[in-house]
């Protein structure tokens, strides 16, 4: 059908709709669906005027003079009427007809397209002005999904990148329109400060935010600075080096950082420095060797103290070292050369042992309070030896700095820390010491190994069961010697099916583990103990064993940990004591307390002072040579597994003629044994009848071996 082109033709026939429309009105009491829709389709009608600018129209010049034909009935206009797509032309078809049954089946279309008059006025409305994009945020998202490798180095680390700026929409961390903001400067500055910690900023590069660069340059710079963030992060964590490029003794299980929470602790923080600073470790130990680090690079080198000329007369013989709880002759000079009250003792006592290390520190000796053949030499008047230098100090502190960060940053509420290179073991409560005492540990050559893990549970009785390095390497070679050795010893051997030696000790008092061990389990297999070998605690350095450590005082330990793990059950070390015999007793502890096996050859004692201690077993200078080497790989672990299977490996063999599986009783103790060999006591000569043992001479003195 043609359209008219007249207007007012047109306008007569929507105004005869728009009456018909308006003028049908719902019986009172008709169906509820149908009111609606009329309430609807009245409300929505629009003015004759806004009909006529609705209406498309054709161009007049085209369209041929209009007929009688045109003039249409109003009853087919709703077909004409849906030319236009337009929400209210079908909402008007409920209202042709008069009747309400027939106007409520199409008058449900209405009710669903009531809401699109929203939908014409979005369409008809002017378009929205979109916000400008970030283009800083464009060309991150470029780069991080296409092209990341090139500025985080870490494989690891990208999928944290990509998800932290993908969930920010792509917008920098460290720059606002363009300009590096009070975060990003933070973060710059404390990574140029890291050496405070012992780390070298080197590592951590800062890339320049120029004012004014381009998109380019700032979303290059912006991974940069994330990239130096989430290692310094990862090394302030769990170390710069990785322990198994220092040793194959050494077992941590920290896990670093994930790069995603880095970068969105950096984004809710108020300071960036200290947000990064809290990756380090907390603890007082750490605090104090920092500052002491900063002392040493800033003082500057002096000369040493005089050595106190020694007294013409007074000149102490060489001879063996002499240790705190020694008689010799030369004590008596020694006091003398000390101008010590007492001139006539024998006797090498505390007083004696304090003023040697007076003297050793004046010196620049190690000042362990033995009197050896260097302190000797001093005393008797050779020039003294050169003091560390402050770069030699501050080394020691760096590589101490490094293994803190190593162990758990949470050392625990209660704790054990015991320190290798001072030979002792200090239990901590709150933060507080609450008890120490002098330990054994593993010699150069059988090295005791620093780790972290959670003591468990304590064995009363325990069975010692001889690990298989001491059963091949020391244990068989005797045997061949003399069959009857291990049956003297009151050892136990078993020999497998597939031909390895099983060897172990029942408990008793001769028991190499003594009468109690502290356990936490651990894939190196060494534990705290007891010992019947009282004597080497009185030395100053003292170790002596094949990795295990002796306690001095086991059962005062004993009651120190049970009264944190079991404070109701009132275990004193009588209580301890009544429980000896001859099978083992385990005491489990509710709440595990972590035990912390360290290698400090520096750190700040109670009073303030720095304490440099020898470094046992070479391990300072490896990880110094680690730090300043292969910077690329430093951290990257290093496979140790075949160390550790050729140390653990069991050789099939044959047990010498004479050696059978049962026990004898343990004919020594206390030094004069077997054990002595092979823990560093004085060489026992296992062909010696057990007849003929029952005194043995030691540095001049003899006393009964059982």
């Amino acid at each position: 059908m043609r359209i008219a082109r007249n207007d007012e033709v047109l306008a007569a026939t929507l105004a005869l709709l728009l009456t018909a429309g308006t003028a049908t009105a719902a019986p009172e009491n008709s169906d509820p669906q149908a009111n609606v829709t009329g309430t609807v389709a009245a409300a929505s009608s629009p003015s004759d005027a806004d009909l006529n600018a609705r209406i498309p129209l054709p161009d007049p010049l085209t369209v041929p003079p209009p007929s009688a034909s045109d003039v249409a009935s109003p009853a087919s206009t709703p077909k004409q009427q849906a030319v236009p797509e337009k929400a209210e032309a079908p909402a008007a078809q409920p209202v042709v007809t008069s009747e309400p049954q027939p106007a409520a089946t199409p008058a449900q279309p209405a009710i669903t397209s009531a809401p699109q008059p929203a939908t014409i006025d979005a369409a008809t409305a002017p378009a929205a002005v979109e916000p400008v994009a970030d283009p800083v945020a464009a060309k991150l998202k470029e780069i991080i999904t296409t092209k990341l490798s090139r500025f985080v180095d870490r494989k690891d680390d990208r999928p944290g990148v990509e998800s932290f700026y993908a969930a920010r929409q792509y917008a920098p961390l460290w720059t606002d329109k363009g300009e590096l903001n009070t975060r990003g400067k933070a973060a710059i500055d404390y990574l140029r400060g890291v050496s405070a910690d012992g780390l070298d900023p080197i590592d951590y590069p800062t890339p320049a935010f120029k004012a004014g660069a381009d998109a380019q340059a700032l979303a290059e710079a912006e991974l940069k600075l994330v990239d130096s963030i989430v290692t310094f992060a990862r090394h302030a964590a769990v170390g710069r080096v990785h322990f198994s490029r220092v040793t194959a003794d050494a077992i941590y299980n920290q896990t670093a950082p994930d790069t995603g929470a880095v970068l969105a602790n950096l984004a809710k923080a108020t300071d960036a420095g200290q947000a990064l600073d809290s990756y380090l470790p907390q603890h007082p130990a750490y605090k104090a060797l920092k500052a002491k680090l900063a002392e040493a690079r800033g003082q500057k080198i002096t000369a040493p103290e005089p050595v106190p000329a020694p007294a013409p007369a007074v000149k102490i013989p060489e001879g063996p070292i002499m240790h705190q709880g020694d008689n010799d002759r030369r004590v008596v000079l020694l006091r003398k050369r000390l101008q010590l009250a007492d001139q006539t003792s024998t006797k090498y006592d505390q007083e004696v042992a304090d003023a040697v290390k007076d003297f050793q520190d004046k010196a620049g000796l190690d000042s362990d309070g033995s009197a050896g053949p260097m302190t000797l030499s001093a005393l008797n008047g050779a020039p003294a030896v050169k003091p560390r230098g402050r770069d030699h100090v501050a080394d020691t502190i760096l590589v101490n700095l490094e293994r803190w960060r190593w162990v758990p940053h949470e050392l625990g509420k209660a704790h054990v820390v015991l320190n290798i290179a001072n030979f002792t073991l200090k239990v901590f409560n709150k933060g507080e010491k609450i008890w120490e005492t002098r330990v054994v540990v593993g010699k150069p050559n059988t090295p005791t190994p620093i780790l972290s893990e959670t003591m468990k549970y304590i064995t009363v009785n325990p069975t010692w069961n001889v690990p298989p390095s001491i059963v091949y390497n020391e244990y068989l070679p005797v045997l061949q010697q003399d069959p009857g050795a291990i049956a003297r010893l009151g050892l136990r051997v078993v020999q497998n099916n597939d031909g390895t030696i099983h060897m172990y000790q029942p408990p008793g008092d001769g028991n190499a583990l003594g009468r109690i061990r502290f356990n936490f389990p651990n894939k190196f297999l060494v534990y705290q103990h007891d010992t019947p070998d009282k004597h080497l605690f009185a030395r100053d350095t003292r170790a002596y064993s094949h990795g295990c450590m002796r306690v001095q005082d086991p059962l005062k330990y004993g009651e120190v940990l049970l009264s944190i793990a079991l404070p109701k059950e009132n275990y004193t070390v009588e209580k301890l004591r009544r429980m000896y015999g001859p099978e083992e007793r385990e005491i489990q502890f509710p709440t595990p307390i972590p035990v912390h096996i360290t290698y400090q050859t520096a750190y700040v004692d109670e009073t303030g002072k720095l304490v440099i201690r020898d470094d046992l077993y070479g391990r300072d200078s490896q990880t110094l040579a680690v730090l300043k080497g292969d910077r690329q790989v430093a951290d990257v672990p290093m496979d140790r597994r075949a160390e550790q299977q050729a140390s653990n490996q069991r050789p099939a063999v044959n047990l010498p003629y004479g050696v059978a599986e049962g026990s004898s009783r343990y004919a020594y103790r206390d030094g004069g044994n077997f054990f002595d060999m092979l823990f560093g006591g004085p060489r026992y000569y296992s062909q010696r009848p057990p007849a003929q043992v029952g005194r043995r001479s030691s540095g001049g003195a003899s006393r009964p071996l059982n």
